[in-house]
């Protein structure tokens, strides 16, 4: 694991909620429509960190432009805390902040993992913005940190084990499971 700076260090220790875009962040942007279904395909070691996470404290949540059922099926499996897929009702930013009301928190505890400009808005105002490796220009430039994994290849596992290892929580999961 490389070096991270104090000011990033910092962010880490502070995240009480984890939330993340679905479309190009939890799947690599491809998305399988024939029949009557709807198929997206999920990295399992993003599902494991996401599952990690909750078993360490930490809130979980997706925020989602787009409503898809293969989105909630997911979700559901994973015990995800919370899923928005507003569509166009309502911004991502107004989602999450009526998120952090409801659960008493605010922008500086939350990390949010996006991959477009539509994750702006969010990406600016949390505690620690993180932009997946083949995130666009502009969401990269509002991150405090870029993953070397793309979206859908295990960039959210990257982002919840730095999280959980600047939290001194890693350690005790690699401990369990060497058991």
């Amino acid at each position: 694991m490389a070096t991270i700076s104090k000011p990033l260090a910092a962010r880490l220790k502070r995240i009480k909620l984890f939330l993340c875009d679905v479309d190009g962040v939890l799947t690599d942007g491809s998305i399988f429509i024939g029949g009557e279904r709807e198929f997206k395909r999920f990295n399992i070691r993003d599902g494991l960190g996401l599952v990690l996470a909750r078993r360490a404290g930490l809130r979980v949540g997706w925020v989602s432009a787009r409503p898809s059922l293969a989105t909630k099926l997911r979700a559901d499996e994973l015990k995800i805390d919370f899923l928005v897929q507003q569509g166009d009702a309502i911004s991502k930013t107004a989602a999450i902040e009526s998120l952090l009301q409801q659960e008493r928190l605010n922008w500086t505890e939350v990390c949010f993992v996006g991959d477009d400009i539509i994750d702006l808005g969010p990406l600016t105002r949390a505690g620690l913005a993180i932009a997946v490796g083949d995130a666009v220009p502009e969401a990269k430039a509002a991150a405090h940190h870029v993953t070397r994994a793309a979206g859908g290849r295990g960039a959210v596992r990257e982002a919840v084990e730095l999280i959980l290892r600047a939290q001194d929580k890693w350690r005790p999961f690699v401990e369990k499971y060497s058991e």
